[in-house]
């Protein structure tokens, strides 16, 4: 399991042991005039219902591990582990886990004037966006600050992150697209058995056969759902995992690629410079415990 997901699990365990209802458990991790930022674990599962709330300010939630239903008024959809949840000050908004329990997300907040400022515009057109090769970086800086890998500038990484996902979220419309529920709880099956076994076999065949689909069916379905191919999320997933442990253990990079699920350190070598803009010993270098957040990343 990923290290991100330990403490989401740890609370969901605390759940069921207490009897307790689901619930959202925000932990401020930095803020300043006009932004905040907080580590988010969801423990709701599919016997929670949903309820509609409200965005009180711009939001981009990073979701870090686990998946949830997000709807609003700008469409929704699946949310998995890379993809960004997008939101609009008083824009009503719902999220679910009908299909599996738990997520944990790094959220930004903006007030409407700074948020304003840093991008123009009329805000999001669009509710999410998936999990895309121009955010790898930031949602991996973001994941090894939340576990306290390295000293970060938050004030930094939240106006990087508007920046850029106001340039990306600009060409998208309004997300209207609707599956039948049964493919998305399939869908959802399979993005959170990638997230269990980086490791393991995670073709297009073994992924389909696991959620009971044709391997053609599947993989239209699956990138309807998640905005990226099945290829593209495993591999921007052992990225993300590959990442999160150079920065926060002293392992052999050898040793971090075959734990990801990559065959050899070449092609891991070569993935990972293509995803992040540098080697995995740089990224380490640069971005190990104890170190800062080289701007070069973001």
């Amino acid at each position: 399991m990923a290290k991100i997901a330990v403490e989401m699990e740890r609370a969901l365990a605390r759940r069921r042991a207490r009897g307790e209802a689901g619930r959202a458990t925000p932990r401020t991790i930095a803020a300043g005039n006009g932004w905040s930022v907080a580590d988010v674990i969801c423990t709701s599962g599919p016997y929670d219902r949903p309820f509609e709330e409200r965005h009180a300010s711009y939001a981009i939630a990073m979701v870090l591990s686990g998946s949830f239903q997000y709807r609003s008024t700008l469409g929704g959809g699946l949310m998995a582990p890379g993809s960004l949840m997008l939101g609009n000050p008083n824009l009503p908004y719902e999220c679910g886990h009908e299909h599996g329990e738990g997520d944990r997300c790094v959220v930004f907040w903006y007030t409407p004037e700074y948020f304003e400022r840093l991008a123009g515009g009329e805000g999001f057109r669009t509710a999410r966006l998936p999990p895309l090769q121009a955010m790898t970086p930031l949602v991996a800086s973001a994941a090894a600050g939340a576990l306290g890998a390295a000293e970060i500038s938050w004030e930094e990484l939240g106006v990087r992150v508007a920046a850029r996902t106001v340039t990306l979220a600009a060409g998208s419309g309004p997300d209207a697209s609707t599956v039948p529920l049964n493919a998305e709880a399939r869908v959802t099956r399979a993005v959170r058995a990638i997230e269990r076994r980086l490791d393991a076999n995670l073709g297009l065949a073994a992924l389909a056969q696991e959620t009971g689909l044709s391997p053609y069916h599947f993989l239209r379905t699956f990138e309807r759902l998640t905005g990226v191919t099945p290829h593209q999320y495993v591999l921007r997933a052992r990225l993300r995992a590959a990442a999160t442990r150079l920065a926060t253990e002293a392992g052999r990079v050898i040793d971090v690629a075959l734990d990801s699920g990559f065959g050899d350190v070449s092609n891991f070598n070569r993935a990972f410079r293509t995803e992040f803009g540098l080697s995995p010993r740089a990224y380490r270098q640069g971005y190990g415990p104890g170190t800062t957040l080289p701007a070069g990343l973001c």
